[in-house]
């Protein structure tokens, strides 16, 4: 769904929520404005099924990819995920599996289905999953992030994979990449079934939305947000139209800020586009994902180990150095040279080097 320069400008405040922005630049725009008002049909129905793929990495190597679907009994809605199993599986054995989550407004196609490939090809049985409201999974109204689900989601898919006849259900590891990371961080506090954490360029989507990237939302724009989105479910619930937000522009420009730029180069071209990451979501989910902290219990992942994987010139890099210092041992952050947030979604350059951080780490505590 196309939205014009003049909506763009519109949302921009609440957009930059997600991305960060400095207060100047808030204020000076209407946070109250009007966002992009859709018809309930538009943003509810739930897309058709994608094909199970990998964008941009059309060669398999032998690794056997499934589509699957499995309940989030808690929430009642239906989850789907690719299915990722090495070359050559004996089905006589069980495998070590691991979850891969996807970024927020991303789906399973994208850089969690490359990751689970990649883990694939080392022999691990790895499933990238669609959130709960997002892609092809179910889950009514469509793009609306719910944090508590999201966290569901990761136990709804270690219930599929610890019934699976070829995992080991005592070797089930996590994955989270950017806010999928924030939400596999969460899911490891209350599900000891998960035996090792790992995230790459993880972003904390609760204090991202209370405070901006880089915490540069005032406490009185937050607030005034949250205003909004309480007149805009009243609204709603007498049925005026869904109001929806877009987390990146449709256009950039010189001035565009550099991390803006990142995620436009990967979400909005070929490199990693796709028809069921629409770049947009429902402004009334900024209220829920104020009130999501991913790390009020982060020390009780401890004896089990967690790895944090970051950039060194990642705008993000400081959710995950806040997280890694609240938590206790076992712990590692590693440091990829060199490397933005987004380059660790799929540059091979940056991503050969965490790949083999990451199965060092879950061959250790996996095997």
């Amino acid at each position: 769904m196309q939205t014009d320069k003049a909506t763009v400008d519109i949302v921009d405040p609440y957009r930059r929520t997600f991305l960060g922005a400095s207060a100047v630049v808030l204020s000076g725009v209407a946070v109250g404005g009007a966002g992009l008002a859709l018809p309930a049909a538009a943003s509810v129905q739930p897309t058709a099924a994608s094909q199970p793929t990998v964008i941009g990495y059309p060669d398999r190597k032998g690794v056997h990819l499934e589509r699957v679907t499995f309940p989030n009994t808690a929430a009642n809605t239906l989850v789907a995920g690719n299915l990722f199993k090495p070359a050559g599986m004996d089905s006589s054995k069980r495998y070590a599996a691991i979850v891969v989550g996807h970024p927020f407004g991303g789906v399973k196609e994208q850089t969690s289905g490359l990751h689970a490939q990649k883990l694939a090809e080392l022999g691990y049985v790895a499933l990238a999953f669609d959130a709960s409201h997002w892609g092809d999974s179910r889950g009514e109204p469509r793009n609306t992030e719910v944090p508590s689900t999201r966290v569901g989601d990761y136990s709804a898919c270690i219930d599929f994979l610890s019934n699976h006849p070829q995992v080991d259900a005592q070797r089930i590891g996590v994955l989270g990449i950017c806010g999928g990371g924030g939400y596999a961080v969460s899911a490891a506090q209350i599900d000891h079934r998960i035996k090792a954490i790992a995230t790459v360029s993880m972003y904390d989507m609760g204090r991202a939305r209370r405070q901006g990237l880089g915490d540069t939302l005032t406490y009185e724009q937050r607030m005034k947000i949250l205003d909004d989105v309480a007149q805009q479910r009243t609204k709603e619930a007498r049925g005026e139209p869904r109001r929806d937000i877009s987390p990146i522009p449709t256009e950039i420009d010189a001035n565009t800020p550099k991390i803006v730029r990142e995620f436009y180069d990967y979400y909005l071209t070929p490199r990693g586009q796709h028809p069921h990451a629409n770049n947009l979501y429902a402004f009334t989910s900024l209220a829920p994902m104020m009130n999501f902290f991913p790390f009020a219990q982060i020390e009780t992942i401890s004896p089990r180990p967690l790895l944090m994987i970051v950039g060194e010139n990642a705008e993000s890099a400081y959710f995950s150095q806040d997280a890694f210092s609240k938590a206790v041992e076992p712990k590692e952050l590693f440091v990829v040279p060199g490397a933005t947030h987004v380059d660790l979604y799929d540059r091979p350059a940056y991503t050969q080097q965490s790949i083999e951080k990451l199965n060092a780490f879950f061959t250790r505590h996996l095997a």
